[in-house]
C-alpha cells in the first residue's frame, strides 16, 4: 500500500510565508520595498512576486498598488513578537561571483540544508561591514536586515567581537580571534600546515618559506602557528612571508623571498591562487619543479587539477563543511544556544608532481 506523500510548498507559497514572518516582526515600516528590491532578495520572478503580494493583499497584510507602492497594514504586536525569522544571512566582504570555488560550494550547500530545515540563506556583501571601524555598519545592516543567525566569512577581530558584545547570534565560517567565544567551523590549518613542512623536511628541506596573505584572519594565524611548530626539534629556522593579496604583490614577495642567503627551496602557501601565481612564476623565471624548488599549496580547487606539473596540495570536502556550518546554525536558530568549542576539519593531502 502506497502511502501519500505530502507536496512541498510551491515557491509562492515558500515566498509568501517569508514575506509575511517578515511583516509580522516589523522589518519594514510603512510601505514594502520596491519589486525589484524584493526580487532580487527572494531570488523570484516578477510574475512570482505579484502573485505573493496579490496572497498578501487578499490576507489583509499590505493594500493595494498606489503609485508604484504597497502600504503596509496595520499588525498586531502580539502577532509580530510570536514570530521568529526564518533568514539566516551570511555576510562576506566579497560579492558571490568573487569567492574561491571552496566558498562557493560550501555556500551552495549550506542554502540547500538550510531550506530543507525551512530556513531561507542571504547573502549580504559588505566591505564597509570589514573595516577598521565596523560598528556603524553592522548595526544599520542588522537593524535592517534582522536574521536568526548570522554567518560570517572571512570575519576579522573586530567584526567578531562587536557580534559578541551585542549578543547577536553568530557562526564564523573560519576561526575566531583571540579572547572571541563564538560557535566556528573551519578547515584545521594548523595541522594541516605543521603536516606540510614536516613533509618537506623528511624530503630533505630546511630552509622552507610559508607565504602567507597579511591578514587578520584566525586561520591563517593557525597556518603560522602549525609551520613554526613544525621546527621547534629541528636546527631549521621557519620563514614566513607575508604578502598582500594581489598577483603583483605575491611576486613582489616571492621575488624578495628568492634573494634570501641561504637560498630556500621549497614554499608553502596559503590559498589555491596565490599557489597558482607561485607556480607559474618559478616557471616564467626558468626554475624546474621539484628539482630546484618544491611548492606545497595549503587549499586546493578545481584549477590546480589543469595545471603543470600537478600540484601537490590539501584537499577539504565542501558537503562536510557546509554539513557541520549548518548543523551549527540550525542548532543556534532553534534553541538560542550551541556549543563553542572549535570544529576543526582535516583535509587531504593530495600529492602531485611538485615535491
Amino acid at each position: 500500500m502506497m502511502h501519500s506523500v505530502p507536496p512541498r510548498p510551491s515557491l509562492i507559497t515558500h515566498s509568501a510565508d517569508f514575506l509575511r514572518e517578515a511583516l509580522l516582526r516589523g522589518e519594514w515600516q510603512e510601505v514594502l520595498p520596491s519589486e525589484r528590491t524584493l526580487c532580487t532578495r527572494l531570488r523570484i520572478s516578477r510574475p512570482t512576486l505579484r502573485a505573493v503580494l496579490a496572497q498578501l493583499e487578499r490576507e489583509g497584510l499590505i493594500g493595494a498598488v498606489v503609485n508604484k507602492r504597497r502600504h503596509i497594514l496595520t499588525v498586531p504586536a502580539t502577532r509580530a513578537k510570536s514570530v521568529s525569522s526564518r533568514v539566516i544571512a551570511l555576510l562576506t566582504p566579497v560579492p558571490q561571483q568573487a569567492m574561491p570555488p571552496f566558498v562557493l560550494f560550501w555556500v551552495d550547500a549550506l542554502r540547500e540544508l538550510l531550506a530543507e530545515a525551512g530556513y531561507q540563506l542571504e547573502v549580504h556583501a559588505s566591505a564597509h561591514c570589514f573595516a577598521a571601524k565596523p560598528a556603524g555598519g553592522l548595526k544599520k545592516l542588522t537593524q535592517r536586515a534582522p536574521a536568526a543567525v548570522w554567518v560570517m566569512f572571512r570575519s576579522n577581530a573586530v567584526m567578531q567581537r562587536w557580534f559578541a558584545e551585542q549578543q547577536l547570534p553568530a557562526v564564523i565560517a573560519g576561526s575566531c580571534a583571540d579572547g572571541v567565544e563564538l560557535p566556528s567551523v573551519d578547515l584545521d590549518y594548523r595541522a594541516t600546515c605543521r603536516h606540510a613542512a614536516t613533509m618537506l623536511m623528511q624530503k630533505g628541506h630546511r630552509r622552507i618559506a610559508l607565504l602567507l596573505p597579511d591578514s587578520a584572519h584566525g586561520g591563517d594565524a593557525d597556518s603560522a602557528q602549525g609551520f613554526r611548530e613544525a621546527f621547534a626539534r629541528c636546527d631549521a629556522e621557519p620563514c614566513i612571508v607575508q604578502h598582500h593579496e594581489t598577483a603583483e604583490q605575491v611576486i613582489d614577495s616571492l621575488n624578495e623571498a628568492l634573494k634570501r642567503k641561504p637560498a630556500l627551496t621549497a614554499f608553502l602557501v596559503a590559498r589555491s591562487i596565490h599557489t597558482l601565481t607561485v607556480v607559474t612564476h618559478l616557471l616564467r623565471l626558468g626554475h624546474k619543479l621539484p628539482q630546484d624548488f618544491a611548492v606545497v599549496s595549503r587549499d586546493d580547487d578545481a584549477f590546480l587539477d589543469h595545471v603543470v606539473p600537478k600540484v601537490t596540495r590539501y584537499s577539504a570536502d565542501a558537503a562536510k563543511f557546509a554539513k557541520r556550518l549548518a548543523r551549527l546554525v540550525l542548532e543556534l536558530a532553534q534553541t538560542g544556544h550551541t556549543s563553542m568549542k572549535p570544529v576543526r576539519l582535516m583535509p587531504d593531502l593530495r600529492r602531485g608532481e611538485t615535491v
